[in-house]
C-alpha cells in the first residue's frame, strides 16, 4: 500500500551554481562522501548532483515531512546498484521518521537531460 509521493524538478544549472560559488562547501553539506565520489566520477558531475538532490526533495515529499522535521540531507543517500537502479539508503532521523512511519520501502526514479534533473519517489507501507 502507498503511503505518500513525491515528486521534484530541478535545473542542472542551479546546483552548478551552488558548485561553483560554495567550492566544494555546497556538496560536503548535502551529499554523503558515496555520492561525492559517484557524481564526480562521471563526464558531467553537475547532472547527477541535480538528480540526487531531486531525488532527496522527493523523498522528503513521499514522507510528508519535508526539512521541517529534522532529517539532514546526509540521512538520505542516493547510490546505484550494479544495474544502475538508484536506491535510497537511510540513516539518523530519516530512518527514526521511516520505521516510526512503518514503511516498507521507499521506491526512487530518477533522470537527468541537457538543463533539467528530475527524480520521484513512493513510499510503500507495510
Amino acid at each position: 500500500m502507498i503511503y505518500g509521493t513525491g515528486v521534484d524538478l530541478i535545473e542542472i544549472s542551479r546546483i552548478r551554481n551552488s558548485i561553483q560559488k560554495y567550492s566544494g562547501k555546497f556538496e560536503e553539506r548535502v551529499f554523503t562522501s558515496k555520492e561525492i565520489d559517484y557524481c564526480r566520477s562521471k563526464a558531467d558531475p553537475s547532472k547527477h548532483f541535480a538528480a540526487r538532490f531531486a531525488a532527496k526533495e522527493a523523498v522528503l515529499k513521499s514522507l510528508g515531512t519535508g526539512m521541517a522535521q529534522g532529517i539532514a540531507w546526509k540521512d538520505m543517500e542516493i547510490l546505484n546498484r550494479e544495474s544502475g537502479q538508484p536506491v535510497l539508503n537511510l540513516t539518523g532521523k530519516g530512518r527514526h521518521i521511516f520505521d516510526a512511519l512503518n514503511l516498507k520501502d521507499i521506491h526512487i526514479s530518477i533522470t537527468h537531460g541537457k538543463s533539467y534533473a528530475l527524480a520521484q519517489a513512493i513510499a510503500e507501507m507495510n
